[in-house]
């Protein structure tokens, strides 16, 4: 089976190993952030508000630090937002809360708004227009949802013909304005354009945990079990996905990835594995 490695991309750079690593992601513009703290998140009781610190590491190799004040999302996602700000959300929210789940960030790191977007995040991904994507895991109903920057529901995947019960958002990609997302329980893969309808592709690829999208081409990554490091290739048809080659993802080096982090922006995988200082990438254009 073919292997692939992934390519370095964005690098913690050294002066910042000595704090812990809340959380990280790739924005829409392909800028790396890393939420870094002098303590890591604990199970238990709503963390007091402490300082954070975000470090963006810009395609080209500058980095960028922005002070965050009065942080108090817990297993937080974190993502930019096209003013430059900062959104944080907390994995878990308790039923019924209306509390700061979600704290927004401007440049300058103070606090303007927060909101609750619900229980069981399993992905947030900020579009190019602000929006918030967010996928839920499966003890939360709600599938796939997206909200404005202030909190408004824009829209919500429901029931949907073909697609199944979108029990967890095992895998999305936002690029653009455009989501593809690949859920539990059917794994259809989907492709949300705002103003239109839902395009549901059926499809036989079970538990990818990201998908990359390229000019009628898509990459299935992950799997179950011993297939956790898998590539599988599709073409797009109108209705379905065509299944062609499979391979094995590995780190820069040829080792296996073992746990990581995973985000997908239109072509391209970004994966961030242990110690997550570093990510690589896969793109699917080549």
């Amino acid at each position: 089976m073919q292997k692939t490695a992934l390519a370095p991309y964005a690098r913690l750079p050294r002066a910042h190993h000595g704090r812990h690593v809340l959380t990280s992601t790739v924005d829409v513009s392909g800028t790396a952030h890393r939420l870094l703290a002098e303590h890591p998140s604990k199970a238990g009781r709503d963390p007091r508000p402490f300082d954070a610190v975000v470090v963006s590491v810009h395609d080209g190799g500058a980095v960028e630090i922005t002070d965050l004040s009065g942080v108090r999302t817990r297993w937080p996602h974190l993502d930019r937002l096209p003013d430059g700000g900062f959104v944080l959300a907390s994995s878990r929210a308790r039923r019924g809360d209306k509390g700061p789940q979600v704290q927004v960030f401007d440049v300058r790191g103070r606090e303007t708004t927060s909101f609750t977007v619900g229980d069981a995040i399993e992905h947030m991904l900020v579009d190019e227009a602000g929006e918030l994507w967010v996928g839920h895991f499966d003890e939360n109903p709600d599938g796939i949802r997206r909200w404005s920057a202030t909190g408004q529901l824009r829209w919500a995947s429901e029931d949907v013909p073909g697609a199944g019960w979108i029990m967890d958002c095992y895998a999305l990609n936002v690029s653009g304005a455009v989501a593809w997302a690949c859920p539990y329980t059917d794994f259809p893969l989907l492709e949300i354009r705002p103003g239109l309808p839902m395009k549901v592709r059926s499809n036989t690829v079970r538990g990818a945990h990201a998908v990359a999208v390229h000019e009628g081409w898509v990459a299935f990554v992950g799997g179950y079990g011993e297939e956790r490091d898998r590539i599988v290739y599709g073409g797009l048809t109108e209705t379905s996905v065509e299944v062609g080659g499979t391979g094995v993802l590995t780190s820069s080096d040829g080792a296996p990835l073992g746990r990581r982090r995973v985000v997908g922006r239109g072509s391209r995988v970004y994966v961030q594995a242990e110690p997550f200082t570093e990510w690589g990438v896969f793109d699917l254009s080549g």
